[in-house]
């Protein structure tokens, strides 16, 4: 990849701020004319450097699906499988959360390979599989559990949190783990 001349790495900069304030507040449909105008660039520019939404977000979130990722194998090592698996399913799920609407873009781009978002779905795919793959050995979950059913519970919990209390979003995602759980006489997470 070539290196961005100065004034191309201020506006890349500026870009991204804004769209992360922007979805902040509008959530991942925000206007992209408004977060190229905030940023003080024409909408062409913001399309040189992301050709479409889910680029734009992928950039946006690089960093933070890397850092979720790594923790997978973090949490691995310090807890029990059961444990791991818990703390990383609510560590995605205030990841997923962080824009209203990103759960869905991320679940739409799990299978969609030609989505800029597809290389840290498949990622994140890979570390939800450790975990669950640990806990299923551990005899700790029920055996039918996937890493696809994982997903698809993170992103209701992430959902969830857009529309209820931080309180009752907590408790709704105890729920659907204890849901995972191999017998239902098992203590809570």
């Amino acid at each position: 990849m070539r290196k961005m001349r100065a004034d191309a790495r201020r506006n890349y900069e500026r870009l991204l701020t804004e769209a992360e304030s922007a979805f902040r507040t509008y959530g991942t449909d925000a206007s992209l004319e408004d977060i190229a105008r905030r940023a003080g660039v024409a909408i062409g520019t913001l399309y040189a450097h992301f050709p479409t939404r889910q680029a734009l977000l992928e950039s946006l979130l690089r960093e933070r699906n890397d850092v979720v990722v790594a923790k997978a194998d973090e949490l691995l090592g310090e807890l029990p499988a059961d444990e791991a698996l818990a703390a990383w399913a609510r560590s995605v799920t205030a990841h997923t959360a962080a824009f209203r609407g990103l759960a869905t873009s991320l679940m739409s781009s799990f299978d969609d390979e030609s989505s800029p978002l597809y290389g840290a779905c498949q990622a994140m795919t890979a570390a939800g599989e450790r975990l669950v793959a640990g806990a299923r050995e551990a005899g700790a979950i029920r055996p039918d559990a996937s890493a696809s059913d994982l997903f698809a519970l993170i992103a209701a919990a992430a959902w969830v949190r857009e529309t209820v209390s931080d309180e009752q979003a907590e408790r709704l995602l105890t729920f659907m783990l204890d849901g995972l759980r191999r017998t239902a006489t098992s203590p809570a997470w």
